[in-house]
């Protein structure tokens, strides 16, 4: 069980607080209006916080300083970066992703390693891929017999400077691609994980839960 801030309440915040709820997530969720709260459903148990969503203030009584994840998702794309960047750099919530209208705006915010959904896009799903792990291992695409899955990786800041290919021998899989800066980058020989990257591996599919383990705990240190 993990905690959950979530800012807009409008039908995408609405259906992220269930979800997470559903999932046994606790949840708390922040609009500027109070009336907003008329969309969830009666009998949820999450907190409902009244105030602006990137007003530290608000943030704390939403509990982000004990957050695993922020979604912004309000009407607004200027508050959704804004909310975002707080929840990260100030309180330093390991998981951010924010809600953009403008595409080009996401393309921007995205090549400075704030996670973006465009709007135009849009789904809830996408937002839970981002900050929720299981989610992430579901992955995009499976081979035909459905035993490989090209999946989005989360790593222990451990990784960071070590070769790709030490994080492929560590977790026996096979990265494809990192998206680096919003760009996607295809791993040499000596690239190494860097601050920021998203790691993109193929592996077998009912390795998924013990790949997320070991790629979750930083690396070995080596004998001298």
């Amino acid at each position: 069980m993990a905690h959950f801030v979530i800012m807009g309440c409008g039908r995408v915040g609405a259906t992220l607080a269930h979800t997470l709820e559903d999932a046994g997530h606790s949840v708390a969720i922040i609009d500027q209006d109070d009336r907003a709260f008329r969309r969830l459903r009666q009998g949820f148990t999450g907190r409902k916080v009244t105030g602006v969503g990137f007003d530290r203030d608000t943030m704390k009584q939403a509990g982000v300083a004990e957050a695993y994840a922020f979604a912004a998702v309000s009407s607004g794309d200027n508050s959704n970066i804004l909310a975002t960047r707080v929840a990260r750099e100030t309180f330093h919530v390991p998981h951010v992703v924010a809600r953009i209208y403008d595409p080009g705006r996401a393309e921007i915010y995205q090549r400075l390693g704030i996670p973006t959904v465009a709007a135009v896009r849009w789904s809830a799903d996408q937002v839970l891929r981002r900050i929720l792990p299981e989610q992430h291992l579901a992955g995009d695409f499976r081979e035909p017999s459905g035993r490989l899955v090209l999946a989005e990786l989360d790593l222990d800041a451990g990784w960071i400077g070590h070769p790709v290919s030490s994080i492929e021998k560590a977790a026996d899989i096979r990265v494809a691609y990192l998206t680096r800066f919003g760009e996607g980058i295809l791993p040499a020989a000596g690239t190494a994980y860097q601050d920021g990257d998203t790691v993109h591996a193929m592996l077998p599919v009912d390795r998924s839960s013990q790949v997320a383990q070991i790629l979750a705990k930083a690396p070995a240190k080596e004998s001298q």
